[in-house]
């Protein structure tokens, strides 16, 4: 079975297939993608590499805080969205990039 790993901090240098060489050095990844703003198609500075569940530890210890085309990468189990908290945007609390 497979580990979905979350990697954020990417270079906008970095491609799915740059990431999957990358995160190969700590073992076998089913698939790694790069996530793209669907407008201009550039890199959205995060992704998700799949790996065998055996190895995903070990590539969260190889990579989270070491360098991956120059930023330091944050590696850890992907959650699925509905245990992440809902994002809040309140008029006042610094949140609502819109202005009134």
């Amino acid at each position: 079975m497979a580990t979905k790993l979350y990697v954020g901090n990417l270079s906008y240098n970095t491609t799915s297939d740059s990431l999957r060489d990358a995160f190969a050095q700590a073992g076998t990844v089913v698939s790694a993608t790069v996530l793209t703003d669907k407008m201009s198609g550039r890199s959205r500075g995060f992704g998700f590499v799949e790996m065998e569940e055996a190895d995903a530890a070990k590539a969260i210890e190889m990579w989270n805080g070491k360098e991956l085309d120059g930023r330091g990468l944050r590696v850890n189990e992907a959650r699925p969205m509905a245990d992440r908290p809902p994002r809040r945007f309140e008029r006042g609390n610094g949140d609502d990039r819109r202005s009134f």
